[in-house]
């Protein structure tokens, strides 16, 4: 799985687990590009009792508590060529030691790697191993950034909506259109981890049942090509291929208000009205 940070790698890699035959078994993920390499090696293939300066007792690995199920190898692109090795043979052979130990453990696990980094390039300067990335992208999965699909926004928008408030105990909160807008037209750098970010951020601010432009963060209410008129200034417009479930959520999200629904859309009010007669939603 390949894609930037934020934009949701993890959710894909358990959705493939949950979805498939191996649901009733452990989903194991492990951050390869948070740990040390003498602390991967421990995390994913365990240790005895005795192979290193705290190794109090023998511990198993995520290989082997996966056994019969997932395990998923976030940041794939970050680990050493040493410990690219060692993984290329569980891989192949489905076998691997523990750390400090000469007995060979068998595995049986469904190995989901995701790297926001461009492997293509990492193989070009000797980073990342050919075979081991051959043994890997068997199904390539691209995750687009959020700014390239921004006719998502309202769907994401109404599910963290949805989740948060009933995780806080609160009431129904909706999305008031211009902050909508404010949302559709922002570039989203840290993609789907970063609107959720800002929705909690407005949750705090809202004490009200409607969020507004005014309870988003600053830096989201101004964008520096409207003319630092802020959230009430003319957004700047993207065109964007409309389609039924978009055009919908967004009428239900604006009360039917159509003149809103464009905006929130970024198209003109004739652009959205061509489209609703075409799909024979003018009733």
């Amino acid at each position: 799985i390949q894609g930037e940070s934020g934009t949701g790698k993890e959710l894909v890699a358990a959705a493939i687990h949950n979805e498939g035959p191996r649901a009733g078994k452990l989903f194991v993920p492990v951050n390869c590009g948070a740990l040390p390499e003498s602390l991967l090696e421990s995390e994913l293939f365990g240790h005895v009792k005795g192979a290193f300066t705290g190794a109090i007792r023998d511990k198993k690995g995520r290989f082997e508590l996966a056994n019969g199920g997932t395990i998923f190898l976030d940041e794939i692109g970050d680990i050493s060529l040493a410990m690219q090795v060692k993984l290329l043979r569980v891989l192949q052979e489905g076998r691997f030691e523990r750390v400090g130990s000469e007995i060979t453990v068998q595995t049986d696990v469904r190995i989901i790697s995701a790297t926001n980094k461009d492997i293509t390039k990492e193989l070009s300067t000797g980073r990342f191993r050919e075979d081991l990335y051959y043994r890997l992208n068997v199904v390539p999965v691209y995750l687009p950034p959020l700014r390239e699909r921004r006719n998502d926004i309202p769907f994401l928008v109404g599910h963290i909506l949805e989740r948060t408030v009933q995780q806080l105990g609160r009431p129904a909160v909706k999305m008031d259109p211009r902050a909508m807008d404010v949302l559709i037209s922002h570039d989203w750098p840290g993609n789907v981890r970063e609107l959720q970010n800002w929705i909690q951020f407005a949750l705090v601010k809202c004490h009200e049942d409607t969020i507004r432009p005014e309870h988003l963060p600053t830096y989201a209410r101004r964008d520096p090509r409207d003319g630092g008129g802020g959230a009430d200034a003319a957004l700047p417009r993207r065109k964007r291929k409309l389609d039924i479930e978009t055009v919908r959520a967004v009428l239900r999200q604006t009360r039917d208000n159509r003149v809103e629904a464009a905006r929130v859309l970024g198209v003109s009010r004739a652009t959205l009205y061509r489209f609703l007669a075409d799909a024979g939603l003018m009733g």
